[in-house]
């Protein structure tokens, strides 16, 4: 990397497609603004924080210098989507003090595929710095079309809405968008997502809708100067009880990455890997074996239908028993681990204060033998730890816990954050990131890889803990159970949206869609005594096949309980599936539409296409196949495709459970053709013959 000093306030990205200009008006106060080609995708947009006790974090800012340099590197990660990266970018760090003897650096890197900055403060002859908002916004020129959450500090699981742009209230991030440039004469669409990178210690940022301009604008003039404008949106930051927002026992703090990823296609913001470069490398020392992807089975399902019980008692699913059953089904179908819910002591104190005991296991789950049983299988265990929320009892047992666990022969904990969190804090505040922070680095220290659920959202730190392997934080399979479901277009928005942040523990994979065919009813058999009818999964059994490569996880499940899948023939497609992947590409799609996604694990490719309620019919060409040729007669490999689609009848609603299985001679220079059915999908496995 090479530097040099100037006072230009502009940088552009490697391609020179994206140029962002840093600028300070004559009282100080910071603002940016984005051109994509040549066009203003972001209007000036305001920089800044306010804090507590007269700090001016804002205003007054005079730069003292103006640093640029360049970086083009590749990097290799563990695990990942792909194991090659590389981080392509120009950077523009300014450098600025105020009269209060405030000093800032504003770091902005732009990439071919967007752009990050944060803010870098130190204020002297100051112990403590308590923020109480941040002034940063994205002022998006054009009207769109946006698919986004709710913002909320407590949950992710919310469905998506999409909406204009400018008919946003607030939103929690990735929030995706589309909008248009224009260039040389010719109307281009933008697609867009801002996000955060890095997230360590600092409350989550989501965004809210500032008014519109023309509404507090006073001349005509004016008004028409800001008519085209699209929409403004401001942060907002998860606050602590009192309202503030951080604290920092220090005099200086580095803010998160404000990202924004770009492309002139919607998969684009898929094949980005803009946030991971955003984070530091790879902390951890050593042979780092203990952290590989698996496929798994789990006690779980079954209790979200009712049917198996956390608690110890007769419907107790996490017994010794069924655990050997587990045990013997994962290893007669390739599958690498199994997890156990229920298995320890506290559940029956859920409802109050949940108080689990992380060390200690109900007496109808023998976990010596357990884990002697699954060692003579080759069978990994996933432990479970599930806090309800009780972050204070967790943090307390922390240390034993994970020790206790490893001692035990287990290398991978699913966490838990189901409830309300002590001293009304909640998820998503400073509090809990640190929380979380704490958790990922306990278990580095001893040898576990993690799997969070009611997570703080995903902000590339796997790049840095790469122990920190998958989360939740987006509605997943369970809503099925209990709930109206998943909607069609549901499984087609995450890649777009909350997967663009990192891995989802979806949990897909489940075959047991009943409905009703005698009276050909949308309707589905109930499960349990506690279903009213309305619960079931909505989609084509297809679709669940296809979901295993379409949304991302190392850690992936299939979810059902194990007797749905004894004897099936689509449960081949899991048999032979690795989550290992050493490259991935998103090939097609639109949000909420649909999307076709294939990966490599070593010499074996793995394609997954899925549509919303909509039949719809793609041509997938096969020419990523030519990356493997034959190491003897450099020639084109033939592979050995197996399909896994929608039956001719298929239907998310009244048929789902239709599907064929095809095999087919294909090469690089071939098109498969893919026909999905209304809320279904298409699985492929593409294996070489030669």
């Amino acid at each position: 990397m090479s530097s040099c000093t100037s006072h230009k306030t502009e940088v552009s990205s490697p391609n020179n497609n994206i140029r962002l200009a840093f600028n300070i008006d004559d009282e100080g106060f910071m603002s940016y603004n984005i051109k994509v080609n040549d066009s203003i995708f972001i209007d000036d947009s305001q920089l800044g924080f306010e804090a507590k006790d007269g700090l001016n974090l804002s205003n007054s800012f005079e730069i003292i210098k103006t640093e640029f340099s360049s970086k083009d590197e590749t990097w290799e990660q563990i695990w990942g989507e792909n194991k090659i990266i590389r981080n392509h970018y120009n950077e523009m760090a300014v450098h600025l003090a105020n009269i209060d003897s405030i000093y800032l650096t504003m770091r902005f890197r732009l990439f071919d595929d967007g752009i990050g900055f944060r803010y870098e403060y130190c204020v002297k002859d100051i112990d403590k710095i308590i923020l109480t908002d941040e002034l940063t916004t994205f002022n998006i020129r054009n009207n769109g079309v946006s698919w986004s959450i709710p913002a909320s500090f407590e949950t992710y699981e919310l469905l998506y809405r999409t909406l204009p742009l400018n008919e946003v209230d607030n939103a929690n991030t990735p929030f995706t968008f589309k909008t248009q440039s224009r260039r040389d004469a010719e109307t281009q669409s933008i697609y867009a997502s801002i996000h955060e990178a890095a997230l360590t210690d600092f409350p989550e940022m989501t965004l809210g809708l500032r008014p519109a301009k023309d509404e507090r604008l006073k001349t005509k003039d004016i008004e028409e100067k800001f008519k085209v404008q699209g929409s403004e949106f401001k942060v907002q930051l998860a606050p602590y009880p009192d309202k503030t927002k951080a604290i920092f026992e220090k005099d200086n703090f580095i803010s998160p990455w404000r990202t924004i990823q770009i492309s002139d296609k919607a998969v684009g913001l898929i094949n980005s890997n803009l946030i991971l470069n955003l984070n530091e490398p790879c902390v951890l020392e050593g042979d780092l074996s203990w952290i590989r992807p698996m496929k798994y089975v789990g006690v779980w399902w079954g209790m979200h239908l009712g049917v198996e019980s956390w608690v110890m008692g007769d419907r107790h699913g996490a017994t010794t028993e069924n655990a050997k059953r587990y045990i013997d089904f994962a290893a007669d179908n390739n599958i690498d681990a199994v997890l156990f819910e229920g298995w320890n002591e506290g559940w029956d104190s859920w409802g109050g204060r949940q108080n689990f005991d992380f060390t200690k296991a109900y007496a109808d789950f023998d976990i010596d033998e357990i884990m002697r049983y699954a060692k003579t299988k080759n069978v990994e265990v996933i432990g479970h730890h599930e806090t309800g929320g009780n972050i204070i009892n967790y943090e307390n047992q922390l240390e034993d816990a994970y020790r206790w666990t490893k001692e035990k022969g287990i290398n991978c904990v699913k966490t838990g954050y189901a409830g309300g969190l002590p001293d009304f804090h909640n998820h998503h505040g400073q509090h809990n990131v640190r929380h979380y922070r704490k958790v990922v680095e306990t278990a580095a220290r001893h040898h576990i890889t993690l799997d969070v659920h009611e997570p703080i959202k995903p902000t590339g730190i796997r790049r840095t803990y790469p122990n920190m392997m998958t989360r939740e934080g987006a509605r997943g399979m369970e809503w099925n159970a209990w709930s109206e479901g998943n909607p069609p277009e549901h499984h087609v928005m995450l890649p777009f949206s909350r997967l663009l942040a990192g891995p989802m523990d979806y949990t897909p994979g489940t075959f047991d869609i009943l409905f009703d065919n005698t009276r050909n009813s949308p309707l589905r058999k109930k499960w349990n005594d506690n279903d009213k009818g309305n619960s079931r999964v909505n989609t084509t059994l297809a679709k669940q096949l296809a979901n295993w490569v379409i949304l991302y996880s190392p850690l992936q499940m299939a979810s059902d309980m194990i007797e749905h899948y004894e004897g099936h023939p689509a449960f081949q497609f899991f048999r032979d599936f690795n989550p290992d992947c050493d490259w991935s590409e998103a090939l097609q799609g639109e949000p909420g539409e649909y999307v076709a996604i294939v990966r490599r694990a070593g010499e074996d490719f793995f394609l997954g296409a899925a549509t919303n309620g909509e039949a719809r019919e793609i041509e997938i060409p096969l020419s990523f196949l030519s990356c493997q040729l034959s190491a003897v007669s450099g020639q084109q490999s033939v592979y050995e495709a197996t399909i896994y689609s929608d039956g001719d009848d298929a239907h998310w609603e009244t048929n789902p459970t239709s599907y064929k299985i095809e095999k087919m001679t294909v090469s690089s220079n071939d098109t498969l053709f893919i026909k999905m059915a209304a809320g279904g999908g298409c699985a492929v496995v593409f294996k070489i013959e030669n």
